[in-house]
């Protein structure tokens, strides 16, 4: 006789609410590797950050989504190949899919040599929006989860601050739970406008939300 796990009923209904959900579906017709490409949209959207002509760097950026939505918004028309009008600069530990225009670093940021690549690119001139969608893989252990998933919003204000011009801006995910009003505190120290947003296109359910910081109270001479 079979038992049916706890683990398998909540695997079978994440899979069915996934295929059922409305971005996965629309990504799918519209080409994107992933539905959180319409967080950074609505984000973007609401906000203005992200203009032809820009310097972006996407932090976590595997599986590509949001260096999808970048290219699409620096290109004439929104096109997702040809001509581009901006420069596009992705990281991660993990392997990426090329996206066409944007130049992917495999590596810690952390690491001299990723920065090195990094200011190859870059040459002198200065950020203008750094997105990050970075997150650890999670234990399952709320403390120790939001600790991880702190750290690695402290070192995204800490790359912005570094790379950002003065009038620069930093979309970042957070966890809403234990030490999510530090984190707020953080970029209100950080930035001259801190702005908390949930997209629609976040679940529900998911503590997951995102910090967005514009124009650096203390920019690097």
């Amino acid at each position: 006789m079979k038992i049916k796990s706890k683990s398998n009923k909540v695997n079978k209904a994440w899979l069915n609410d996934h295929l059922n959900d409305p971005y996965v579906k629309l990504a799918q017709r519209e080409g994107y590797r992933a539905r959180a490409a319409y967080k950074l949209k609505e984000i973007d959207e609401a906000l203005g950050l992200i203009r032809p002509g820009q310097i972006v760097v996407d932090l976590g950026s595997a599986p590509g989504a949001w260096s999808q939505y970048v290219r699409r918004t620096l290109s004439p028309g929104g096109a997702a190949v040809g001509a581009l009008d901006g420069t596009i600069v992705a990281l991660d530990i993990l392997p990426m899919e090329p996206v066409e225009g944007v130049c992917f670093l495999q590596g810690d940021f952390r690491e001299d040599e990723v920065l090195a690549r990094l200011h190859e690119q870059l040459g002198a001139r200065r950020v203008d929006v750094v997105v990050s969608d970075m997150a650890p893989n999670l234990s399952g252990v709320a403390s120790s989860d939001a600790a991880r998933m702190a750290h690695l919003v402290e070192l995204a204000v800490a790359f912005a601050q570094a790379h950002l011009q003065p009038e620069g801006a930093l979309v970042a995910k957070v966890f809403h739970g234990s030490g999510y009003s530090q984190l707020v505190k953080l970029f209100k120290d950080t930035f001259r406008v801190a702005k908390p947003i949930k997209p629609k296109a976040s679940r529900a359910r998911s503590a997951e939300t995102f910090l967005v910081g514009m124009g650096l109270k203390f920019p690097v001479p």
